[in-house]
């Protein structure tokens, strides 16, 4: 059995395009798979189950009184592709640590035999890694490869830096390693490129490139990943391309995050565009150079 997890920032499409993901290593692969929300906002399984919100571990805990008042029927649920699921939850706005949520569910989980037959247990995690709660399952060694969801801006490539420094902490105790980066497009300035580069100074790979394309917000709105909701749309074919490199994905590697400053020269490197003068005295240039 593998245990993934996708990182990545805040708002980067992470729960997305991890759900869209499984939906297609479960249908068009038979992967026997598994998701653990470690979201306070329990939406990383709402498109495989077509819900608004499951109900999480602690709030069922405190309902019962305990978690070992708990069955494993009472917070598994079964979505498309068979993917069973469960969400962490976690405390009151401003209110104690999600890490103990995290956890909590995940001893819960194995106690139980949840992760027996299983192939993939993926662990979905909220922003970045700085909080040592949110490292829990990288902490506790329980997520052996790290898939880091980024794009070509900014504070997307700062988190995924951030989130290499998090994997290199604990990689020697612990044997995690990253498993690639995953680009959802913004379409800013050479942005493949970009991530490309960003990718091989971590030591790492663009595992894939996923085209923004706004049938993912449709299927969004109908709580559905694009496999159920368009099975057959260019888009479903990406996310089905991203889940086989997956399964064969045998580059997991320790990562070598980069000081801020190179971080930032590379992003002037491939991110400025020049203007249509400059570009012309610089072919001109190279056509002189070349006579």
């Amino acid at each position: 059995m593998r245990q993934i997890a996708f990182y990545g920032k805040g708002g980067i499409g992470k729960s997305t395009t991890s759900q869209n993901t499984l939906a297609q290593l479960a249908t068009k692969f038979g992967q026997k798979i598994m998701i653990v929300g470690c979201d306070p906002k329990a939406d990383s399984t709402r498109l495989i189950l077509n819900t608004k919100a499951q109900s999480t571990v602690l709030e069922l805990a405190a309902k019962m009184g305990t978690v070992e008042d708990l069955e494993l029927d009472d917070v598994l649920d079964k979505g498309f592709g068979d993917i069973l699921c469960v969400e962490s939850g976690g405390p009151e706005p401003g209110v104690g640590c999600a890490g103990r949520g995290i956890i909590t569910s995940i001893n819960f989980l194995e106690e139980e035999g949840a992760y027996e037959g299983l192939d993939f247990v993926s662990y979905d995690v909220l922003g970045d890694v700085v909080c040592g709660g949110f490292a829990m399952p990288i902490r506790e060694n329980k997520a052996q490869e790290i898939y880091i969801v980024c794009s070509g801006e900014m504070m997307a490539m700062y988190a995924a830096n951030n989130i290499a420094r998090g994997i290199l902490k604990y990689a020697n105790s612990g044997g995690v390693r990253l498993g690639g980066l995953i680009c959802n497009s913004r379409n800013t300035d050479r942005e493949a490129e970009l991530i490309s580069e960003l990718a091989r100074r971590l030591n790492t790979q663009m595992i894939h490139f996923v085209p923004r394309n706004n049938v993912v917000q449709h299927a969004e709105l109908r709580k559905m990943t694009v496999a159920q909701y368009k099975p057959e749309d260019e888009q479903a074919k990406e996310y089905e391309i991203l889940a086989q490199k997956i399964l064969n994905n045998k580059m997991l590697t320790v990562p070598t995050p980069i000081e801020m400053e190179e971080l930032e020269e590379l992003l002037m490197e491939y991110g400025v565009i020049e203007d249509d003068e400059t570009q012309i005295k610089k072919l001109e240039e190279k056509e002189a150079s070349a006579k």
